[in-house]
């Protein structure tokens, strides 16, 4: 449950002024005991009354919609049998149909999951704002879609523990529109006291006792991502991945083109890189944690071309420094391990785990030949446990006892009660010496 004693909470010194950010974090966080407990979910940021332009403007019907729905399945060559789709939502006095958002109802989950156990904070991985980040163009009020889509799910957690400090990650849809839309939300959560996120979206900060403690580092992905060239590549009918040649020769491989204000201004995709070196190089804090948005991997079968991007910026440093690594993007929950052997750093102890906890409001299911693929053809790859088509979040505890990462994963069921279903708990030794 939440307990409201002190627990020590103090931005990390950021090494360079890039990074830093001039609001402090809240101080008021706490735990009767030295372990440390935490909330974590991503891409909560869908409601209804926020849809795609494409679902108003080109409407579907319920029959028409699930049609769509398949036909993407089945274009991806995932097995027929597997197909399922979120519960469908009807707009009043119309047919038009769209897909049910699940975000209140893991919203309930999560303050009743709070009410038993310890929930000292929380962290939130991205995609808080769909579909277009704000400033989209779309007559709708900033202030208005920011409350609706990222505090109003929370309100039960808030109900549980005003107290508690919900720390942010900027995902792809948050960058949609423009980097007005970026500043939009920085600054909203900024004046929020339940929200806190870095100025330039990516920090550091500490939690728990000196001795005892964890530093995260959030990263903005979406900008790592945007300072690179590279391809999406479809996959072979058997699931595996097209040769990258072979995919160019034929016209199927699509260059990655990021929107012009999505590119990275006067090197601060590198710039971020090394402070995330340096930083967690020279951390003092016994675990250190890594969150984003986007995957390193996962059995979702459309992000794997991101995942080999991100794998080549980011495994070594995680390799060597990290304890784990935390995201969202996929609509699922997924756990998987990186044995780290491609990056043999000398540093570093067991696999890394990687938990994706990216079902806060919207449903994808995975494909079972391209997961099936990665196991046979990359040997430092295991997918432990996952979750598809459900809406969900996870919970972790860093237990200083037993020097183990303890993650359990929960769903909420899509009649939207808010019911608690406790879906597994799985543990990992700490890797960092």
């Amino acid at each position: 449950m939440i307990k409201k004693t002190t627990l020590y909470l103090a931005l990390s010194a950021c090494l360079t002024t890039i990074g830093c950010t001039s609001k402090t974090p809240d101080t008021t966080q706490a735990t009767t005991t030295s372990n440390i407990e935490f909330l974590a979910f991503g891409d909560g940021g869908y409601h209804v009354d926020y849809p795609k332009t494409k679902h108003i403007t080109n409407p579907k019907n319920k029959q028409q919609f699930i049609a769509a729905e398949l036909a993407d399945w089945l274009e991806d060559y995932r097995p027929r049998a597997e197909f399922d789709h979120a519960p469908i939502y009807v707009y009043p006095d119309t047919n038009i149909a769209t897909e049910q958002g699940g975000a209140q109802a893991v919203g309930i989950a999560m303050a009743k999951l709070c009410e038993t156990k310890q929930c000292q904070f929380a962290i939130q991985l991205g995609d808080n704002v769909y579909p277009d980040g704000a400033d989209a163009d779309d007559g709708k009020d900033d202030q208005k879609r920011l409350y609706d889509l990222v505090y109003a799910p929370l309100k039960p957690l808030f109900q549980v523990d005003p107290k508690l400090v919900v720390y942010s990650a900027l995902g792809n849809h948050d960058w949609k529109s423009s980097r007005k839309g970026v500043a939009l939300q920085t600054q909203w959560m900024a004046q929020q006291a339940n929200f806190f996120m870095g100025e330039n979206g990516y920090y550091s900060y500490k939690m728990g006792e000196p001795g005892n403690d964890v530093e995260f580092f959030v990263l903005d992905t979406n900008m790592l991502l945007a300072g690179q060239t590279f391809y999406d590549l479809p996959l072979n009918p058997d699931g595996s991945e097209m040769d990258e040649q072979q995919a160019i020769k034929e016209g199927r491989a699509e260059l990655e083109i990021h929107d012009p204000h999505e590119g990275p201004q006067n090197g601060e995709d590198l710039a971020q890189l090394a402070w995330l070196k340096q930083g967690i190089a020279n951390s003092t804090a016994k675990w250190k944690l890594v969150y984003g948005h986007h995957i390193l991997w996962s059995i979702g079968g459309t992000k794997y071309s991101e995942g080999h991007v991100l794998r080549r910026l980011l495994m070594p440093t995680l390799c060597k420094y990290a304890d784990g690594y935390i995201a969202g993007h996929e609509h699922d929950l997924e756990l998987l391990t990186d044995d780290c052997s491609k990056f043999d750093t000398g540093n570093s102890v067991g696999k890394l785990p990687l938990i994706i906890s990216g079902a806060a409001s919207k449903m994808r299911g995975k494909h079972t030949p391209f997961a099936q693929f990665q196991q046979r053809q990359y040997p430092e790859y295991e997918l432990l446990w996952s979750k598809s088509f459900v809406w969900g979040f996870s919970h972790i505890s860093l237990d200083n006892q037993t020097n183990q990462l303890d993650v359990s994963f929960y769903t909420t069921p899509r009649d939207l009660s808010g019911k608690v279903i406790d879906e597994g708990r799985f543990s990992f030794s700490k890797r960092t010496r």
